[in-house]
């Protein structure tokens, strides 16, 4: 806890208890001393029994040191729910000894009829009181209805999802759009109100025009726009393909890619750093960090969380990131550029995640592209799994491409393959070009974030514009 600034100190009444729910301490800097008090009494000899003499005391006092953080319980308590059953007359039983287990128990420990027992989830969010600021019920004018609201909302979400219309095509269905739909045009004009948000919609156009099919994050690494104005400005040009090997990426408006084999270098390989014993090394070995890690997860309590900074529409009318500031170490044209690692596939260089989404033109390794092209001139169908490639591409890509990171991490961190046999450096042995390191290059200004709670990065942007 002392080592991460932004966590607190949690105090357990009953440690024994797993169900004890804690009470939270905040870090404050302080500059005191920690002193240790002794206290000697000394008793002097009575000689009369009917006069009664106080006893000498002295206190000696040390400093032991200087104390420099400590936390103070501020907060209030909150409920304990514990493990007990009422029964039909109101007496309380301990159920302890029957949930928990202490010891390997025999299988009628689990198969015994006990009441039902389910402690909540999650408890107050907020140790400290707070003072609600309702607003007043608006009064409207009248004739006034108020507007539908559909079941899906009435539970969970707060309000509606604000809709970007987008359309979803799945690999299954025999039409594909050729226009966007009217709100999406609509959404676009609306914050297209200066240059820059012009240019920035012909460099898409031309984008699509040199190759039809785009992933978000090669769009972003190709031309510096804000994304929350990308959002406005990918379903003004193109459609999201849900499923089949073109899923996750936007295709251009009356583009059908199961009709033109040579549609077949879009597709997109979900590529995941394979890791384990049996692979020469762990998760905790390798030098790239994972997307999301449940060893980073906080409790809602945790205190010092960065505001994220929210977006109105009149910061996306004045073109918000694309004028820049004085003081940006970044210039307008590639402030929200992201790095070519993060949708292209080299030689000699990591990948920047453990899961990544390449579109198999962009891995630019030649023996790669020799498995993609092996049935050049001769694709005959378009299959849902493999696209226009022959059966278990993919699969040979992946195995291909987990040799290489596999050399790539053998040649920085070589004690981890020193039981290695000769003949499988003979086997495995492969040429490769240091290429930059990634930790070297100058931090973006937005990190990549492909995800932000979801299993994927498909389902996430299919949140994003629904």
């Amino acid at each position: 806890i002392y080592a991460d600034p932004a966590k607190r100190l949690e105090l357990y009444f009953r440690p024994k208890d797993p169900y004890c729910h804690p009470v939270c301490a905040n870090r404050f800097p302080t500059s005191t001393m920690l002193l240790r008090v002794r206290r000697r009494t000394k008793k002097q000899q009575q000689l009369d029994t009917e006069e009664q003499i106080q006893p000498e005391v002295q206190f000696e006092m040390e400093i032991l040191g200087i104390v420099t953080t400590v936390y103070k319980f501020q907060g209030m308590s909150d409920f304990q729910y514990l493990a007990m059953h009422s029964g039909p007359d109101g007496k309380q039983t301990s159920m302890y000894d029957k949930v928990l287990m202490l010891k390997p128990e025999k299988e009628e420990f689990f198969n015994r009829d006990l009441p039902l027992y389910i402690p909540p989830p999650i408890f107050s969010r907020l140790d400290t009181p707070i003072d609600y600021f309702y607003r007043p019920d608006i009064q409207h004018r009248s004739g006034y209805n108020n507007p539908q609201v559909s079941g899906e909302n009435l539970i969970g979400l707060s309000r509606a999802r604000r809709p970007h219309n987008a359309i979803f095509v799945n690999f299954d269905d025999e039409e594909i759009p050729t226009k966007p739909l009217d709100a999406a045009v609509q959404n676009w004009k609306k914050v297209c109100t200066n240059p820059v948000d012009k240019k920035v919609e012909e460099e898409l156009r031309k984008l699509f025009e040199v190759r039809p099919v785009w992933s978000r994050n090669a769009v972003k690494a190709n031309i510096s726009v804000h994304p929350d104005k990308l959002k406005l400005l990918l379903p003004y040009l193109a459609y999201y393909m849900l499923t089949g090997p073109w899923r996750s990426l936007w295709v251009r408006f009356g583009y059908d890619p199961r009709k033109h084999p040579e549609a077949k270098i879009y597709q997109v390989l979900d590529f995941r750093i394979r890791c384990g014993m049996k692979y020469g090394y762990a998760a905790t070995d390798m030098p790239v960090k994972a997307k999301r890690s449940t060893y980073n997860y906080s409790l809602p309590i945790t205190v010092k969380k960065q505001g994220s900074h929210t977006v109105s529409v009149h910061d996306l009318k004045q073109g918000l990131g694309a004028a820049g500031t004085s003081g940006a170490k970044k210039s307008p044209s590639s402030r929200y550029k992201l790095k070519e690692s993060i949708y292209i596939f080299r030689e000699g260089a990591l990948p920047p995640y453990r899961q990544m989404f390449y579109q198999l033109c962009d891995l630019n390794v030649e023996s790669l592209q020799k498995i993609i092209h092996r049935n050049d001139g001769t694709e005959s169908e378009c299959t849902e799994r493999d696209g226009w490639c022959l059966a278990k591409t993919s699969d040979d890509l992946r195995d291909s491409m987990s040799l290489m990171i596999k050399q790539i991490i053998r040649s920085t961190r070589p004690a981890l393959f020193s039981n290695t046999t000769s003949s499988e450096d003979g086997k495995e042995q492969l040429a490769y070009e240091s290429g930059e390191d990634e930790d070297d290059e100058e931090e973006e200004e937005e990190d990549f974030k492909p995800s932000d709670g979801s299993e994927n990065e498909m389902e996430t942007e299919i949140l994003d514009y629904v």
